[in-house]
């Protein structure tokens, strides 16, 4: 298996507006998050990704992009996000920027100019279409609820926003389009910046003729994603994109990739295809998901966990390399989503955090999981700032009369705005975030679950967090070895083993509150065990081949 430095990395990602705000807005900046390097340093990180940093209007939390060149007011200037650059490498870590080009802002000057008129030299930036019978040209519903479609009084035609209607989607079967998004791109690159993170790059390709989505059950508008997602020439682009600029540079690129299948990640990262590093699966973020989609509630099968874990991991052995991840800034919480955020929360995030980063791949912490961040229960829909959640609301309270507190417990549950409440730096109004008022109100767990008592305490989740960082870097098995699934049928239990040249690892973690009984099976052999790593005090020398797990308790052996 090739050996490469990203392969090795451990990846922090950073949502700027609520990681550190240095000048009292409220908003945090990139001066506050080059105040906190040392931090990060700390930790073991190497490499962080700085979700977009860009000037924007904001309607989507800076994915909608105005400017891709400049740096966002609120959070700073050009010379700021340069000197963020420069320390980050001092520190001897890397620096990714998001990259978000299957759509930009309905203020970007390509689309100022594109909507005056159809004879516009850059008209064909994005997808246009008149309307058909006085409707919309498709069925296709936004991801943010309604219709893909927005009519545009100026020239009498529809765009397509496969997200917000400020979200118009740029048209990749334009080379002159494609040529700019190269140029803006070797422009960071030439900067310094170590890489991309790439937003729903798998959207870039739409089906010709865009035709409507299958719609058995007659509703307003239909799920369109067999249409846009993996698309008949995502291939050709991506190549494209990788000839062009990424084969230039020594650099990270990882896709964020709805709807890819193991077999489509083979493609998109197959060493040998010159496409992408790595891809963002979504499908173990959907097993706790009822058949109506993401706000359906239903309790996670750890089966299916395994199920699905396995599949990518074996699937990609030694073809391409998987991303790890349990959260992020679209997703709630891991600690509340898959542990269990009250009575055992460091027990379960340790847990977590080691049944993830034992797994082959490179591991993506979400800023403020290392200290057990919890998911947030805000009072009122009024506190949530949420594009999604607040159109969800809208449109099931207001204009479908749903229950209010059913909507709200999917909200609690599931929202993105859980993953972005400010980070709690320690015990002092706002958790240390801001001395003004944040954008969006603190988890009021502040006072108990902070990074200042985290660092200071030898047993916390961050100092777990640090020395599972450190084995990553001293063991490459932990990199490189195969994964095998053990115990396959139990319910509770998720174990698996990694195996590299003569060295075996075993890595067996509960996922219940229960107290487990684990027994080794006879086919899996480790010879003379040493335990690398447990989340509760161990008795020496107890027998590997049966014990009890307490709950949420997580081990590492390794053969000697």
């Amino acid at each position: 298996m090739n050996k490469t430095w990203w392969k090795e990395s451990v990846i922090y990602q950073i949502y700027p507006r609520s990681f550190n705000d240095s000048n009292g807005d409220g908003i945090g900046d990139l001066k506050g998050i080059t105040e906190k390097l040392d931090y990060l340093k700390d930790l073991g990180i190497n490499v962080i990704w700085l979700s977009p940093v860009y000037q924007s209007p904001n309607d989507d939390n800076g994915y909608d992009i105005s400017d891709y060149q400049d740096i966002m007011d609120e959070f700073g200037t050009m010379k700021d996000w340069e000197e963020l650059l420069q320390e980050v490498h001092n520190c001897g870590m890397k620096l990714i920027m998001d990259l978000v080009v299957n759509h930009s802002s309905d203020e970007h000057a390509w689309f100022v100019e594109s909507r005056k008129s159809k004879d516009n030299q850059y008209r064909d930036y994005y997808i246009w279409r008149p309307g058909i019978d006085g409707r919309e040209p498709n069925n296709w519903e936004s991801a943010f609820s309604g219709s893909t479609w927005q009519y545009d009084e100026a020239t009498d035609e529809y765009f397509l926003h496969i997200f917000s209607k400020k979200q118009p989607d740029l048209n990749w079967e334009n080379p002159k389009l494609r040529d700019e998004v190269y140029k803006m791109m070797t422009w960071w690159l030439d900067k310094g910046i170590d890489g991309f993170r790439m937003d729903v790059i798998n959207f870039i390709s739409k089906v010709p003729g865009l035709p409507d989505a299958p719609n058995p059950e007659g509703k307003k508008y239909a799920s369109g994603g067999e249409y846009f997602m993996n698309g008949p020439r995502i291939h050709e682009f991506l190549h494209e994109m990788n000839k062009e600029v990424l084969s230039k540079y020594d650099i990270i690129t990882v896709g964020e990739m709805p709807g890819a299948s193991v077999e489509d990640a083979k493609l998109y990262t197959g060493h040998e295809r010159e496409e992408l590093n790595m891809v963002f699966t979504f499908e173990h973020m959907d097993l706790d998901s009822g058949p109506k989609g993401k706000w359906d509630l239903k309790k996670l099968n750890l089966l299916d966990l395994k199920e699905n874990i396995s599949k990518w991991q074996t699937g990609l052995n030694g073809v391409g390399w998987n991303s790890l991840y349990l959260n992020n800034h679209d997703q709630p919480r891991m600690v509340s989503r898959f542990g269990d955020d009250k009575e055992y929360r460091v027990e379960s995030a340790k847990m977590l955090v080691t049944f993830l980063h034992m797994l082959q791949g490179t591991p993506y912490v979400y800023q403020g999981e290392e200290i057990g961040m919890t998911n947030v229960r805000f009072d009122s829909i009024d506190d949530y700032k949420d594009i999604e959640i607040i159109n969800m609301y809208k449109e099931k309270v207001i204009e479908g009369k749903e229950d209010p507190a059913k909507v709200m417990e999917s909200i609690y549950v599931k929202g993105r705005d859980n993953a972005r409440t400010p980070f709690q730096w320690d015990d002092s109004e706002n958790a240390g975030f801001t001395s003004g008022e944040p954008w969006i109100k603190v988890n009021p767990n502040y006072k108990e679950i902070n990074a200042k008592q985290a660092v200071a305490d030898q047993n916390s989740i961050f100092n777990y967090y640090k020395n599972i960082i450190q084995l990553r870097k001293n063991h490459p098995i932990i990199v490189y070895g195969d994964y095998e699934l053990i115990l396959p049928e139990h319910e509770s239990i998720f174990a698996y083993t990694r195996s590299y040249e003569n060295e075996k690892l075993l890595v067996i973690t509960n996922f219940s509150g229960d107290a487990t009984p684990f027994s080794l099976p006879g086919n899996v052999t480790i010879s003379a065990p040493e335990l690398l790593i447990s989340n509760y005090d161990v008795p020496q020398n107890e027998d590997i081949l049966s014990f009890k797990l307490r709950p949420y308790e997580a081990r590492i052996y390794k053969s000697k």
